[in-house]
């Protein structure tokens, strides 16, 4: 089974993600960020930056 949490940045998605995955016992698997060339640019600057980061992640659900 796989469960899928998605939401803008900052809605909660890893606490949640981490208290089900406590809850029930299962593995949790987050986006890797260490490796994104847009998450320091976005947040000095999210309006300029948002929609390249978007698109990266977009991109990063297809390889």
């Amino acid at each position: 089974m796989h469960i899928a949490v998605a939401g803008n940045i900052g809605s909660g998605k890893t606490t949640l993600t981490s208290l089900l995955s406590k809850h029930f016992g299962w593995d949790a698997h987050f986006e890797d960020v260490e490796d994104n060339p847009y998450i320091t640019d976005f947040y000095n600057d999210m309006q300029r930056w948002s929609f390249n980061l978007q698109i990266y992640f977009l991109n990063t659900r297809f390889n």
